[in-house]
């Protein structure tokens, strides 16, 4: 029997994106709602399901817009939690702007 696997994948935010003008002016970060929202993309598109919860989550650095960057979800650990990471992508130095745990419609406890 394999271990299950970490689903991970590569997304960037364009500078176009409609939220980067207002966060901030002159300075642009991608928002952590947007993050969030790539991570949730993610979830769903490895078949995880839709994300019920997002019980911690740490932002650790500024993501800026352009940057490549990868997200990575851990196989559901105790209480179908899942651990999942947003790190640098193309840097050289290991870069990480988000952690947190999630909880898919599926092991949410009103599914």
């Amino acid at each position: 029997m394999q271990p299950p696997r970490v689903q991970s994948a590569v997304r960037r935010i364009g500078a176009e994106h409609p939220s980067l003008p207002g966060h901030f002016p002159g300075h642009p970060v991608v928002p952590g709602v947007v993050i969030l929202d790539q991570v949730a993309a993610v979830a769903r598109a490895h078949g995880l399901g839709p994300v019920a919860a997002l019980p911690q989550v740490k932002f650790l650095a500024p993501l800026g817009p352009e940057t490549a960057f990868r997200i990575e979800i851990d196989p559901p650990g105790r209480g179908g939690r899942q651990a999942f990471r947003v790190v640098a992508d193309d840097s050289e130095a290991p870069v990480t702007y988000c952690t947190g745990q999630l909880v898919t419609i599926h092991d949410s406890p009103d599914a």
